[in-house]
């Protein structure tokens, strides 16, 4: 497996044991860039904003006043 910051290969412990507290980094140092990408919002999930808000989505029933 490698590492998802700097892709340096790492180990993975044998079953039954314990897994380092840095895994699946390769070192702490690995560790907390990525954890400030997450903190800067580098890391996002892409989401699609409708274009009219007050328009009720095609597969809504109507709403009857």
């Amino acid at each position: 497996m490698r590492c998802p910051t700097c892709k340096k290969e790492v180990d993975q412990p044998a079953a039954g044991e314990a897994l380092p507290k840095h895994f699946p980094f390769c070192s702490d140092r690995c560790q907390l860039i990525d954890l400030g990408r997450w903190l800067d919002g580098k890391y996002q999930i892409p989401v699609v904003d409708r274009e009219d808000r007050n328009t009720p989505p095609p597969d809504d029933p109507p709403v009857l006043d």
